[in-house]
């Protein structure tokens, strides 16, 4: 008989006891009209790296000190074999408090023996997880409603969790992959669905996802552009440009963009009145990194097209921003 270590029986349990399918939780606006998330971000988690550790040990601190009532993990989760087990190392603390969660993929996370889709029918075993059937798509993109305080039957907001891809698909273009046409149209047309069910008035929304679009760089290299947060290294987004941030101008329901990608990024920029910003790095030392990690933080209120951000790292919180109000220049000449 095959003996096994107390340590790894340990490890096994611990994974079954979260691998139950999803308890559907419906996203509903608390009584004061708030809705909390939690942004991780580029947790590159190896497991048996010591350095992963520090990630776990933070997403835990961030959850007892946030209490959120939302988790959307955008990217770069894993970065070692087994990757099953490294996923479900990485969800385990949020599945054991009971909370919803999202999931979106980075470039690295399917590279470590196991697909986008296999990945995506692991997670989709996770209790809490918010994650629809994929039906034949390998990693599909999805929208979240937030159900109103005061009305189960009214969705309030939404979140859009959408799948950036990994590199490009055109030999003669370098880089990173970009959204597709297709993405861009299921976007609209779920905006457009939503829309119509409320008095045909766009409801506020939040988009994660992992690589940032173009219009990052744009933003931050404009002297214009109003940021608030760090910045030390570019937006490293794909070359070509297929109109999703275009899209969601022309929507009108985004309020603000969240990614990862980049590791030495924090800052929120506005551009065209959408916040395009960027979570914190999560991780451990498993990869570059030069700012402590930690967490973004967003809070929704609900009625109004406002939400307030910020960071959360081991010792507190800092870069505290609320949007519009701290991106819009006071016009001082007519006081």
């Amino acid at each position: 008989m095959k003996k096994y270590s107390y340590l790894y029986l340990t490890l096994v349990f611990a994974q079954l006891s979260i691998m139950v399918f999803a308890q559907k939780s419906e996203l509903r606006f608390n009584v004061a009209g708030k809705f909390k998330i939690v942004q991780f971000t580029d947790i590159h988690f190896k497991p048996g790296n010591p350095a992963s550790d520090i990630a776990l040990e933070r997403i835990n601190e961030v959850l007892d000190a946030e209490k959120p009532d939302l988790v959307v993990f955008t990217g770069d989760i894993i970065y070692a074999a087994p990757a099953d087990t490294a996923m479900l190392q990485v969800l385990e603390p949020v599945a054991k408090r009971n909370i919803p969660f999202a999931v979106t993929f980075g470039n690295h996370d399917d590279e470590h023996g196991m697909s986008r889709t296999q990945l995506y029918d692991v997670i989709r075993k996770v209790r809490g997880n918010l994650l629809p059937d994929r039906g034949e798509t390998p990693s599909p993109d999805y929208v979240l409603p937030i159900k109103s305080s005061s009305d189960a039957n009214k969705n309030a907001a939404l979140v859009y969790c959408l799948d950036s891809h990994a590199y490009s698909p055109l030999s003669d273009v370098g880089g990173y992959a970009w959204f597709t046409f297709d993405q861009i149209n299921w976007y609209r047309q779920q905006s457009t669905a939503y829309r119509a069910k409320n008095d045909n008035q766009p409801l506020p929304a939040l988009a994660f996802f992992h690589i940032p679009f173009p219009e990052y760089n744009m933003a931050a290299s404009d002297e214009n552009a109003i940021m608030r947060g760090t910045r030390m290294e570019q937006s490293y987004g794909p070359k070509l440009n297929t109109g999703m941030f275009a899209a969601m101008k022309e929507m009108g329901d985004v309020m603000g963009t969240f990614v990862g990608h980049d590791h030495d990024n924090d800052y929120s920029v506005l551009w065209h009145n959408i916040l395009l910003s960027h979570g914190r790095f999560t991780g451990g030392n498993t990869e570059y990194n030069h700012l402590p990690n930690g967490a973004r933080v967003i809070v929704l209120d609900e009625k109004v097209r406002e939400f307030t951000s910020w960071i959360r790292q081991k010792d507190g919180i800092l870069n505290s921003i609320t949007y519009p109000a701290d991106f819009v220049k006071d016009d001082w000449t007519k006081r």
